[in-house]
C-alpha cells in the first residue's frame, strides 16, 4: 500500500461539506470561462508517433526546479507539485488537448487557485491500450511496461521538456506545449549468481485479457546451490509492490561516492546510506555458515490497474491467483529445485504484501504452510483505513447534526495529518478516470469490486461526494473482507486449514491507519475455537508503516530486515508442522 504516492493541500471542513454539498468537484460542473481565463494546450508532433492515441494528458505546475514536475506529484506529504489532467480519446498528432479553468486539479482545484507567478511546467501522455476481455467488455487501460505502474516513467509515455512560464489565470491567456520526448524502454535486469529472473506467459491471464499476459518472479538463490545439486528447498513467497530486482540484497558494499540524501518521513540523514549497508549485510547474512538454506521469491504481476494483482482472483483483472499458485510457482518449484509440497511453502509481506499473504493464505488453505502479514492493507472493511463501509454514509467525511469533521487519510507517529481520505481520492481522479489512476485507492476497488456496466470497476463510492454504494460494499464484503471471510467460514473447516498459520505485525500509529483493521481482526482471532487460531498478532509502540515484529529496531531500520525477521521463524515452522518422511536434511547444510 502508498508507497509511490503523493502529497496534499489540506482542506477544512467546512470546505469539504461545502463542495459535497456543491458537487462542484467534476470538472463538467464548473462554470464556463471567462475570455480572459487562462488556457493551456498541448499537442504532439508525427515525429513522435503517428498515433493516434488513446490515454490521459497531464499537465503539471510546479515553483521547485530541483526536479522535473512530473516526479514532484506526492498523495501524502505537504510539498506536491499541482497537476490537471484529461482524457484523449483517438489522439492524433496537431491535435489539441486543452485545459482550463473546469478541469480538475490537485492539490488546488482549478486554475483559478493558481496564484499567479512563474512556475516550471510540463505535460504528459500517459497511454492506453484496448484490451477485448473475455466477458467481451472492451476497455481501455495502462498496460504495465516495465516499470511497475508509474505514468511519470512508464516507457513508451511522452512528455515535454519542463520550461519556464508566467502563470497568471487573471490575465488569461494561452501556454502552449508540445511533448517532443519519449519515455525509453527500461532493460531487463541481469542475473547473478544468487539472484535470478524468470518470466512466464500465463494461459490463464492471456486468456481473460485477450492478449499476451506475463507473470515473473525474482529468485534469490541459497548459498552452496551450486555445490548441493540434490539438495531441494523450501520456497518463500515475498509479497509486496512490483521489484524490479530482488530488493534489499547487495552484493557490494555500499558505494563509498554516495550522496547521502535526508529521508523526511524518519528524520534520517543518509538514509540511502543505511539502505545500502542493511541491502549488503543481509548478502553477508544470507551467504553465512548458519544461514536457513531456502528459496525467496518476490513476484512480478502487474495488471493494466496497479504495480500488483493483490494476488487473487478478481473479476476486473482477471484469475491472477489461480495463475500464480498453478502456473507461476510450479514453473519456480520445478526449475529451482524447490520441495513442492505445502509443508514447504510460506508467505511473508508488508503493506501490501501483507494483505496478500494474508489473503492468499485464506483463499487457497491448503498450498501454504503459513504467513507473516506486517502492516497489512484493510483485512477488516469496518476499519478500511479510517472508513466504515458498513455504517459510515460518507467515506471523505464524518457528518453529525451540525457538524462535520474530514476523515484522515495520512498521519505521521504523533497523530499530524498531512492529507484527507478526499484529498487521497481527487489526486486519483486527476490521474485517471473510471479507476484508471494506477494508484492505491482505485486498485482496492479494481480487486474487491463487481465489473460496472461500462466494463470498468464499479466505485464504491462517488469519487465527486464520497457516498457510498451500499451494494458494492455488500460485494466487497463477501468476497473479499478477510476477517469477515475467517469468521463466515472458520467452523465450516476454514479454521483447521489455518491453525497455526497466520501471523499479524502492525504499528500502532500506522500511517494509513491499517492497525484499526487489525484490532477488529483479533478480536475475531482470540475468539476462535475448535481450533484456536494458533498464530500470532503483534503491535509496535507508536511504530507507523511497515512495523514487522521487530522490537529491537527503530521501525526505520526494522522495515528493511523483514528477510532476516521471518526465515528463522519460518524454518521452526517447517520443522514443527512437516509430515513423517518429509526430506528435512538436504536443504539444511
Amino acid at each position: 500500500m502508498f508507497t509511490r504516492s503523493a502529497i496534499f493541500r489540506i482542506a477544512t471542513p467546512m470546505r469539504l461539506a461545502f463542495l459535497i454539498a456543491l458537487a462542484s468537484s467534476a470538472s463538467a460542473q464548473m462554470p464556463a470561462p471567462s475570455p480572459g481565463n487562462l488556457t493551456v494546450t498541448v499537442t504532439y508532433p508525427a515525429s513522435l508517433g503517428a498515433g493516434p492515441f488513446d490515454g490521459r494528458v497531464l499537465f503539471l505546475v510546479s515553483k521547485d526546479d530541483t526536479a522535473e514536475p512530473r516526479f514532484q506529484i506526492s498523495d501524502t506529504g505537504l510539498n506536491s507539485q499541482q497537476i490537471f489532467g484529461i482524457d484523449v480519446n483517438n489522439w492524433k498528432p496537431g491535435d489539441k488537448a486543452t485545459f482550463d479553468a473546469r478541469v480538475l486539479g490537485y492539490p488546488v482545484e482549478s486554475f483559478r487557485q493558481v496564484a499567479p507567478g512563474e512556475y516550471s511546467v510540463q505535460a504528459v501522455l500517459h497511454k492506453y491500450e484496448t484490451f477485448k476481455r473475455a466477458d467481451r467488455h472492451v476497455v481501455k487501460l495502462p498496460m504495465d511496461r516495465g516499470e511497475g505502474q508509474h505514468w511519470e516513467s512508464a516507457p513508451g509515455n511522452f512528455y515535454s521538456t519542463p520550461r519556464k512560464v508566467r502563470v497568471d489565470p487573471v490575465q488569461g491567456g494561452e501556454i502552449a506545449l508540445t511533448l517532443d520526448k519519449v519515455i525509453p524502454e527500461i532493460p531487463r535486469p541481469a542475473d547473478t549468481r544468487y539472484i535470478k529472473h524468470v518470466r512466464i506467459r500465463s494461459e490463464k491471464l492471456s486468456k481473460f485479457w485477450g492478449r499476451d499476459m506475463y507473470l515473473g518472479a525474482n529468485v534469490l538463490l541459497p548459498e552452496g546451490f551450486d555445490a548441493h545439486p540434490n539438495a531441494r528447498y523450501p520456497l518463500v513467497i515475498n509479497h509486496g509492490h512490483f521489484p524490479y530486482t530482488f530488493e534489499g540484497f547487495r552484493e557490494t558494499p555500499p558505494d563509498p561516492n554516495l550522496k547521502p540524501d535526508y529521508s523526511e518521513r524518519f528524520h534520517l540523514a543518509g538514509y540511502n546510506r543505511v539502505q545500502e549497508e542493511l541491502a549488503y549485510q543481509f548478502y553477508k547474512d544470507w551467504t553465512g555458515p548458519t544461514y536457513p538454506r531456502m528459496l525467496i521469491i518476490e513476484i512480478q504481476h502487474p495488471t493494466p490497474y496497479y504495480d500488483d494483482s493483490y494476488a487473487v482472483n478478481t473479476p476486473n483483472q482477471g484469475p491472477y491467483g489461480d495463475a500464480i499458485n498453478e502456473e507461476l510457482i510450479p514453473y519456480v518449484e520445478k526449475t529451482f529445485r524447490a520441495l513442492g509440497a505445502p509443508w514447504s511453502r510460506f508467505m511473508y509481506g508488508g503493506s501490501t504484501g501483507g494483505w496478500e499473504s494474508l489473503a492468499a493464505q485464506i483463499f487457497y488453505p491448503d498450498f501454504y504452510n503459513g504467513c507473516f502479514a506486517a502492516c497489512p492493507d484493510p483485512i477488516d472493511f469496518r476499519a478500511f483505513t479510517s472508513i466504515n463501509i458498513y455504517d459510515d454514509d460518507n467515506a471523505y467525511v464524518s457528518q453529525g447534526p451540525w457538524k462535520t469533521v474530514a476523515r484522515p487519510g495520512y498521519r505521521n507517529y504523533l497523530g499530524h495529518l498531512s492529507a484527507t481520505v478526499e484529498q487521497m481520492n481527487r489526486l486519483e481522479t486527476v490521474l485517471g478516470s473510471k479507476g484508471r489512476s494506477g494508484g492505491q485507492w482505485d486498485i482496492w476497488t479494481a480487486t474487491y469490486s463487481p465489473v460496472g456496466a461500462d466494463g470498468y470497476p464499479k466505485p464504491i463510492w462517488d469519487r465527486k461526494t464520497g457516498k457510498i454504494d451500499k451494494d458494492v460494499a455488500a460485494y466487497w464484503r463477501e468476497n473479499y473482507d478477510l476477517t469477515h471471510i475467517m469468521r463466515r467460514d472458520w467452523d465450516k473447516g476454514l479454521g483447521r486449514k489455518l491453525e497455526g498459520k497466520i501471523n499479524i505485525y502492525v504499528g500502532d500509529m500506522d500511517n494509513y491507519y491499517l492497525n484499526n483493521a487489525v484490532y477488529l481482526t483479533e478480536e475475531f482471532l482470540k475468539s476462535t475455537k475448535n481450533p484456536p487460531f494458533g498464530g500470532e498478532v503483534d503491535y509496535g509502540d507508536r511504530a507507523e508503516h511497515c512495523w514487522n515484529g521487530d522490537h529491537t529496531r527503530p521501525n526505520a531500520y526494522s522495515r528493511l530486515r523483514y528477510h532476516q525477521m521471518f526465515a528463522p521463524k519460518i524454518v521452526e515452522r517447517i520443522l514443527k508442522t512437516a509430515p513423517q518422511g518429509a526430506d528435512l536434511t538436504s536443504w539444511r547444510y
